[in-house]
């Protein structure tokens, strides 16, 4: 099955070079280009890709600001791509629902491996190295958590499951935790997703942290 990619950057250069790279692929075709957000958004509608990447810089409307819209109206798998490795615009990109963050300077086997890898349903950082980036910015930024009434939706298991999600425990260290089976763990993983319509793993460690169940340094 054919992989469908929307590529949006400004630098028609660089999105040529990617374009180009991708549909190299047996499995990966780029079905639109775009040279702004308003355009990459427009392109994803049209489209309905497997997977979007956008610059973080773009005229008109930023990539942040397209990721929002697109991971709010579509399944569309986005990763943000920059040439600035700066904790800020991870957890920019991350909050408004991207599943991977890469650098403009990426290597031609990553590109091509991300792509795959989040069409799969995966995230390009592990929920551990995303919980360790988020406790560092909510310690900086000091904002109050906002506890958000899903939560009691939860069953208690579900909400143990949530707890360790935020901790950044995989399926099988959540199992050890809750001395229960790693089958019995990915259903309640998935019951938390659904209940509090969280797109994977990563926003639930945001979500923990943002409803105060989970506290910097804990």
């Amino acid at each position: 099955m054919t992989i469908n990619v929307v590529l949006a950057d400004d630098q028609e250069l660089v999105r040529s070079g990617f374009a180009l790279i991708l549909n190299t692929q047996p499995d990966i075709s780029v079905s639109a280009e775009a040279g702004d957000g308003v355009q990459a958004v427009e392109a994803v509608r049209a489209h309905q890709p497997d997977v979007a990447l956008l610059d973080i810089h773009m005229p008109t409307m930023n990539g942040i600001e397209a990721a929002k819209v697109i991971c709010a109206e579509t399944s569309t798998k986005v990763v943000i791509l920059t040439t600035f490795d700066q904790d800020e615009y991870v957890y920019e990109a991350l909050h408004a629902g991207a599943s991977g963050f890469l650098l403009k300077d990426v290597r031609r086997d990553d590109l091509v491996h991300a792509v795959r890898v989040v069409n799969a349903g995966e995230s390009l950082l592990a929920p551990a190295v995303t919980r360790r980036l988020i406790d560092d910015i909510v310690r900086r930024n000091a904002r109050p958590p906002v506890w958000n009434k899903n939560v009691e939706a939860l069953s208690g298991r579900e909400q143990e499951t949530l707890i360790l999600l935020g901790r950044g425990l995989s399926n099988p260290e959540i199992a050890s935790e809750l001395v229960l089976s790693e089958h019995t763990v990915k259903s309640h993983v998935s019951a938390v997703l659904t209940k509090l319509g969280l797109r994977d793993r990563i926003q639930a460690v945001i979500f923990a942290y943002e409803s105060g169940i989970i506290q910097p340094g804990s």
